[in-house]
């Protein structure tokens, strides 16, 4: 059990995830980001499985089968791609469905983030599309959701933060919710 190892990883993950959500001008996205962590279901799965190199939700998952806090955690926030199923009316099955693009900037923050905290000192700006390519999210994963996704994450390892944070900034500041569609 490592309940203060564990707060202090949300909390650093958090605070990256604001810090570059208030600089693409994402700042309630950014004030508000994660907050279902400290909820006792995920906190506390948390600081159980906590190893400090990767999320305590794969180890829950490795252990029981399932991952409890991580079925709370995506049901509570929307910036992550499986918050964004319905049922289809005509097949009667669960499909994907595309994510807003405020939702999908702060998913984009949140990997970036993610990388960050994990990987430290190693982190470099292709390692959240390294992540992406190698986690074989596909199923619930809407194609325009994963083709956007891939856009801004390509611009990132190949134009640096900088760069496609001020893409991102200018797009959303011109009221341009659809800039990724072009």
């Amino acid at each position: 059990m490592h309940p203060w190892k564990h707060f202090k990883t949300i909390t650093k993950h958090r605070l990256i995830v604001c810090k570059h959500c208030f600089q693409v001008g994402l700042y309630w996205r950014g004030l508000t980001h994660d907050l279902s962590k400290y909820s006792p279901t995920e906190f506390w799965a948390g600081a159980k499985f906590y190893q400090g190199t990767r999320s305590p939700n794969a180890a829950e998952r490795e252990s029981n089968g399932y991952s409890k806090a991580w079925m709370h955690h995506k049901g509570r926030n929307r910036h992550h791609y499986e918050y964004w199923t319905d049922l289809n009316l005509q097949t009667h099955t669960y499909q994907a469905v595309a994510m807003p693009t405020v939702y999908l900037v702060e998913m984009v923050m949140d990997r970036i983030a993610a990388s960050k905290t994990y990987l430290g000192k190693a982190y470099h700006d292709g390692a959240a599309l390294e992540y992406f390519a190698h986690a074989h999210e596909t199923t619930l994963l809407h194609p325009e959701t994963r083709r956007k996704l891939l856009l801004l994450l390509t611009m990132l390892r190949d134009r640096g933060e900088k760069e496609t944070f001020r893409f991102i900034r200018e797009n959303l500041r011109q009221n341009r919710a659809h800039f990724l569609d072009e």
